[in-house]
């Protein structure tokens, strides 16, 4: 096994409501937010942490909510300083700060690249107002377009946009102006996906009316031909960059990179080739748990078993259009390929991937069927 690169994922729980769709860890904000209180056990949690990167730079961070933007520049100024203190960071580090357009107020976007934040990924989900209003979402379209003004002048290396679609009520017309509209707002990238029902949502108990299958397909068909003709890569299943806009904090994720975990509910991956482990890691849920002194902020830790790693590698891995290094697979998931040549045989032979040489490459169809690709790794 080979130590891969090293992430950091930094959650921030608070958020102005709930919205319908959403099973992040998220809390409607109540009172003020204890900003101070909270990076400091940000801190704490990641010093707890620090046997776990042997040795490795940091890759990339991204602060995910919740709505991080509820918290000030001045705050994530000292969140960052401090981490790079703790371990440091490579030379092109990219830090990603999640932000809500109905929290920007003017300059907003400034004072975060000021504390060292480069890219923004701006939660829009649609411009349309019924739509955002069954959506819960606080902001309206012009709130949405000014936050992507404000991020195209903030200074940043990138910014990223989120767009939904297959709706509740949404036509293939309103997807594709949906989309229209943000592609003309230039984001270096977009992230475009269909809205599903997760369990534990209110969404989930209450189901609205989604388009029929052929309407979502014709949105699909549609939406990638806009985005191709714009000059948009589709890298991954919802992911969409201008030529070296790819986020590459997810992209480590998908090759099955490290990353830690801090914060209330974060999930951590961690390997130790010493051992031959792999190690998955969850934080204490609630804020208020999170922030008790008596308690660990570690919830759980779990070893992946070798019977579970081709799952867990390709079920990243193949998400993307990029080939798939066959070393790779031994070095981060410490497996043979001769573990995984029935599976692979069946890929083959139904036209879900091509052998390369050195590498796979996920067909059309295999894209199309992901699922039943994946389905052969369990």
């Amino acid at each position: 096994m080979q130590l891969p690169p090293l992430s950091l994922y930094v959650h921030v729980p608070w958020c102005v409501q709930k919205c319908p769709y959403c099973d992040f860890n998220s809390h409607g904000q109540k009172g003020e937010i204890p900003e101070q209180e909270y990076i400091q056990h940000l801190l704490h949690d990641l010093q707890a942490d620090l046997h776990l990167v042997q040795g490795r730079k940091l890759h990339s961070i991204f602060v995910g909510g919740g709505t991080p933007s509820l918290l000030s520049g001045k705050a994530y100024q000292w969140l960052l300083a401090e981490i790079e203190k703790l371990i440091p960071f490579e030379d092109d580090i990219e830090v990603t700060l999640e932000a809500n357009p109905g929290t920007v107020e003017k300059d907003k976007f400034k004072h975060y690249v000021e504390a060292g934040i480069n890219r923004i990924s701006i939660g829009v989900q649609s411009l349309q107002a019924d739509k955002l209003k069954s959506l819960g979402r606080i902001h309206g379209e012009n709130e949405a377009i000014n936050a992507a003004k404000e991020a195209q002048t903030a200074g940043l290396n990138s910014f990223n946009m989120d767009l939904m679609h297959g709706l509740p009520g949404q036509s293939v017309e309103d997807a594709l102006s949906d989309l229209q509209k943000v592609i003309a707002l230039n984001p270096p990238h977009l992230s475009w996906y269909q809205l599903t029902i997760e369990p534990n949502t209110q969404f989930a108990s209450k189901p609205p009316v989604l388009p029929e299958d052929e309407t979502l397909w014709d949105i699909q068909e549609q939406g990638q031909k806009l985005l191709a003709e714009a000059g948009y890569e589709h890298y991954e299943i919802s992911g969409y960059a201008k030529p070296g806009y790819q986020c590459k904090h997810n992209l480590n994720y998908w090759r099955f990179g490290d990353y830690l975990g801090i914060g209330c509910g974060a999930h951590g991956k961690i390997t130790q080739p010493e051992q031959g482990v792999i190690l998955r890691t969850v934080k204490v849920k609630h804020p208020r748990g999170y922030m008790d002194l008596s308690k660990p902020y570690l919830y759980k830790s779990w070893q992946v078993e070798n019977e579970d790693r081709p799952f867990e590698f390709f079920m990243n891995q193949f998400r993307l259009r990029e080939p798939c290094n066959k070393q790779q697979f031994t070095d981060y998931s410490g497996l043979l390929l001769s573990e995984i040549e029935t599976a692979i045989s069946t890929a083959l032979d139904k036209g879900l991937i091509e052998d390369l040489g050195h590498s796979w490459l996920v067909t059309n169809k295999g894209h199309r069927f992901l699922n039943d690709l994946l389905e052969l790794f369990v």
